[in-house]
């Protein structure tokens, strides 16, 4: 079976991540007390074999349902890894956010957080990462989901997690332009920096248009300095991407940064994603402040 384990912090999108997975075909279970797993899947397994697929969320209120909750969030580790040596491929996302945007969802919903320990949803926060600390260790795959729409993190999560068949089951890229004056995406995996070449903004017919526009493109890739750029890029993501999967990567995320994110990184990541893709790589782009 292809096993699928989300987890993380209340208001990070567990509830929809699960949903995409469902729609795509595992059969998905909320909240599911990490020791009934084995059952689980033994379950599954008399049925003789039409459920392949099982999306689970597994998170901190577990504690809540019994005394020696902590303990068990502490061996679902353990408990994940014996999965997977009877054969089952198992996949362990943790989702998160920054602690500024998870209190405010709290509070745009007006529901209280179930970990608080003096009414508050900072308090909440804070102890439900603290229980989270094991598992958030064993995950292959982390997700900032607090610069996502419900329908970015639908696709990531699809995109990245419910492959189609055997051939689509390659490692899957998310290239990501930003701009370095709003911070570094915290989900990235790889960063470069795109700020050497010559930037459209100065240029007075080119500053009001974005990346997404052909004279801005055609601007960009004309800078002498692109193409090598783009070359060294490829030559070193053709070593690193055949060892991330030989490690259980499942999902990459390369983040390419200009001043603003809406010129240069724009070009650059739209250039890679279309190598990645002609490389057989599944391979998604997101353009986080073109907008901006």
């Amino acid at each position: 079976m292809r096993i699928v384990v989300i987890t993380g912090t209340g208001g990070s999108g567990k509830t929809n991540a699960l949903r995409a997975l469902e729609d795509a075909g595992f059969y998905a279970i909320d909240n599911l007390p990490i020791r009934l797993l084995d059952d689980l899947v033994a379950l599954f397994g008399s049925s003789g074999g039409d459920t392949e697929r099982l999306a689970l969320v597994i998170d901190a209120r577990m504690t809540m349902l019994h005394q020696d909750g902590a303990r068990s969030i502490e061996l679902a580790p353990e408990i994940l890894e014996a999965t997977r040596t009877q054969g089952h491929e198992v996949v362990l996302v943790y989702l998160d956010a920054s602690t500024e945007i998870l209190e405010r969802r709290y509070s745009e919903t007006r529901r209280r957080h179930p970990l608080s320990t003096d009414g508050t949803v900072l308090s909440g926060i804070l102890n439900e990462r603290s229980l989270l600390a094991p598992l958030r260790q064993a995950c292959q795959t982390s997700l900032d989901t607090g610069e996502m729409s419900v329908h970015d993190l639908r696709r990531t999560i699809q995109h990245a997690l419910a492959p189609k068949d055997a051939e689509d089951s390659r490692l899957s890229i998310g290239v990501m332009s930003f701009g370095f004056k709003y911070g570094v995406p915290p989900e990235a995996d790889l960063v470069f920096d795109a700020r050497f070449i010559q930037n459209p903004y100065f240029v007075p017919e080119l500053r009001s248009k974005t990346g997404l526009d052909q004279d801005v493109v055609d601007y960009v890739r004309a800078q002498v300095s692109f193409t090598p750029f783009l070359e060294h890029l490829q030559s070193l993501l053709g070593f690193l991407l055949p060892e991330y999967e030989k490690e259980g990567k499942a999902y990459l995320t390369i983040a390419i940064g200009c001043t603003g994110g809406r010129h240069r990184s724009v070009v650059t990541a739209r250039d890679l994603h279309a190598w990645l893709s002609k490389e057989g790589f599944r391979s998604d782009a997101r353009h986080r402040d073109v907008a901006r």
